[in-house]
């Protein structure tokens, strides 16, 4: 189904080329854009968050780190649960089970956080049945 949307896919691997992507979205004239999960992108979340307000481009991002930095907003796995699979893998494999027997396992908790203030930034109106699904709201 068309939606009238072109998707412009990014890469960057550096500070210079964050810069020169917000260059790119706002010359395309972005409505938005999504930030795949990146150590890079983790480690430079203020940037990323700081260029999106800037620039007025709504974002969001797969971690709720983005959001408490001030990005729009995040889903994505919950980290908590994550990590505690990782412990249970540990324990199993400690206890003497072979890494290659163990089934592979995909995060079963998520989390979605909106941050309003940076949508009142960004002169955006997030409506209350959005407001109502996130696990929770940065006043």
């Amino acid at each position: 189904m068309a939606t009238g949307f072109t998707i412009d896919i990014l890469h960057a691997s550096s500070n210079r080329e964050i810069d020169t992507s917000f260059e790119r979205l706002v010359q395309n004239r972005s409505a938005a854009f999504l930030v795949d999960s990146d150590p890079l992108f983790t480690s430079r979340r203020a940037q990323l968050v700081v260029l999106s307000i800037r620039h007025g481009i709504p974002a969001i991002f797969t971690s709720r780190e983005f959001a408490e930095a001030g990005g729009l907003m995040s889903y994505g796995a919950n980290l908590k649960d994550v990590y505690r699979l990782v412990g249970v893998y540990n324990g199993r494999i400690l206890k003497g089970e072979r890494p290659a027997d163990l089934p592979v396992v995909q995060p079963t908790k998520f989390e979605f956080v909106i941050n309003l203030k940076t949508a009142r930034a960004l002169g955006l109106t997030v409506p209350p049945t959005l407001l109502a699904r996130a696990d929770e709201v940065i006043e």
